[in-house]
């Protein structure tokens, strides 16, 4: 017989943009499924408990999905029966917010950048492990069509030995001084508030490099705030103190380059605003969020044109698509099911806290660089 087993979820930071639209939505879309299907045979129902600041939009957002439990209280969210802690509110407040729920005895699953130094990722990481709980990383990225698909290509052994893997990334984000709105939150731009592109994306390009070639071990990175003004939501000018263009250069365990091109500041042309190509030595792979394309070794052209040939090779013809062999589930729904498991039958689990600081801690290294002028080592982190 089956049973039936209940999850309270604290969401958070419920009612903004990523707690909404990825977090709530796909913990009640595995609650409408009847729970999440166990090893034993049971299923795991997830109950999500809406926190945030603004009583009147937790409300809102609770009677439009059927009155779901909310709290503008957070300590009054961490004293409720909820055994999972989600944290997706702004950066900033992060690591107090954890530890406080570390205290209260809930699970960790959190969003990245889990603290803005690496020293403080690790504290964090050491007090949920000292108290005995679950802890995790959204790490959502890899779940993509594109970038799975890349992982599938690296782990059937195709590239042969990576040489290189290269992140090219990025869009123009409007600064609101003129009739087109900024895209991202004013946050994002404020050091108090935990803003700066490379803390942002570093913990992306963390794991993805970590994950799809091989550990960063050293780096060598260049910033610069290309747009130095811009308006927040309440249309007031405020000075951005923080990096909104990204470079870095990699040294990768086993002796691969990596390189990361990265801005808010730039338009975009090419296939996807996210692109990641991997070369090696029997094949290479470039991938967006959607699709990828391989060129093994026995399919690459010849692509030097002295000054006595002509140009016009239509180079995409020589590649070819890795065709989708799985079905499609959205990336943050797969992160919650990955941590769901791990929570309920401690299933294999990569994305702890521990892969989080690594995040903070490639980010932290690229700031030091900067101001150093210099290469920075990347030491391993662990418990």
């Amino acid at each position: 017989m089956v049973s039936e087993r209940r999850v309270g979820v604290i969401i958070n930071g419920a009612t903004g943009r990523m707690g909404t639209t990825q977090h709530l939505a796909h913990l009640l879309a595995i609650a409408a499924e009847g729970g999440l299907p166990l090893r034993n045979g049971d299923r795991l129902v997830p109950e999500p408990v809406l926190a945030g600041r603004d009583a009147d939009r937790l409300r809102a957002l609770s009677e439009a999905n059927g009155g779901l439990k909310w709290a503008q209280s957070l300590d009054a969210a961490l004293a409720g029966p909820a055994q999972i802690y989600m944290d997706c509110a702004a950066t900033g407040g992060r690591p107090e917010r954890v530890r406080r729920a570390i205290a209260a005895g809930k699970h960790i699953h959190i969003e990245k950048p889990t603290a803005p130094s690496v020293d403080e990722a690790m504290a964090l990481a050491r007090a949920a492990a000292d108290a005995g709980l679950k802890h995790g990383v959204i790490q959502d990225k890899l779940f993509l069509p594109g970038f799975a698909k890349l992982k599938r290509v690296r782990e059937a052994g195709f590239f042969g030995r990576i040489l290189q893997i290269r992140i090219d990334a990025g869009s123009w984000v409007f600064d609101g001084l003129g009739p087109q709105p900024g895209q991202r939150p004013s946050w994002n731009y404020k050091k108090a508030e935990g803003g700066g592109l490379a803390l942002d994306m570093m913990a992306h390009w963390r794991y993805m490099i970590d994950r799809l070639a091989a550990p960063v071990i050293s780096v060598s990175a260049l910033m610069a705030t290309a747009i130095p003004e811009r308006v927040d939501e309440r249309g007031a000018r405020y000075a951005v103190d923080v990096e909104d263009t990204s470079h870095a250069l990699l040294r990768l365990e086993g002796g691969a380059v990596g390189v990361i091109t990265n801005s808010w500041a730039t338009r975009v042309r090419r296939e996807d605003t996210m692109l990641v190509q991997i070369d090696g030595t029997l094949g290479s792979a470039v991938a967006g969020r959607q699709r990828c394309f391989t060129q093994g070794a026995v399919n690459t052209p010849e692509a030097f044109f002295g000054p006595s040939r002509p140009g016009g090779m239509d180079f995409s013809a020589h590649w070819q698509e890795v065709p989708d062999t799985t079905p499609y589930l959205p990336p943050f729904r797969q992160c919650w099911e990955a941590f769901l498991r791990y929570f309920a039958e401690d299933a294999p689990y990569v994305p702890t806290l521990v892969e989080g600081a690594k995040a903070v801690q490639l980010a932290d290294a690229a700031y030091r660089s900067v101001a150093e002028r210099r290469w920075i080592d990347l030491p391993p982190l662990g418990l």
